[in-house]
């Protein structure tokens, strides 16, 4: 589509935001667990700072060039960042893959609503291919 609105262009696709994790390092460390529904798919994150700091360098280094970049970081499972995080804080926490319908009911009983928690659960699954 913005190949044909006969515009230049540079597009940036971020992959997941690494916050969508750090964010939750209590309950992880208060329940002992990562929930999910990626299986043992890969997610590439990075921080908010790492995508704009990505966004500054292709925005001023563009030449108008019909441009898309697609970041990330590191690849990572749910078990390997429930190992790291046991490895760095001490305490024991596993990665709980669930059904994505266990998934969805675990999300709004953290309160979302039934439609996000839906959303969530199949983009998640996605990661894993399912």
């Amino acid at each position: 589509m913005l190949r044909g609105a006969g515009v230049a262009f540079t597009s940036l696709r971020n992959g997941w935001y690494i916050e969508n994790y750090t964010d939750q390092l209590g309950q992880y460390l208060a329940t002992g667990e990562i929930l999910g529904a990626a299986r043992d798919g890969e997610i590439s994150a990075a921080t908010r700072q790492d995508y704009a700091v990505a966004a500054v360098t292709a925005l001023v280094g563009d030449d108008g060039g019909d441009r898309i970049y697609e970041l990330g970081g590191p690849s990572f499972t749910l078990t390997q960042l429930a190992e790291t995080i046991a490895k760095v804080t001490g305490t024991p926490v596993i990665y709980r893959d669930l059904p994505v319908q266990d998934y969805a009911a675990a999300l709004q009983r953290f309160g979302l609503d039934l439609r996000c928690s839906y959303l969530a659960a199949m983009v998640l699954a996605l990661v894993g291919g399912g």
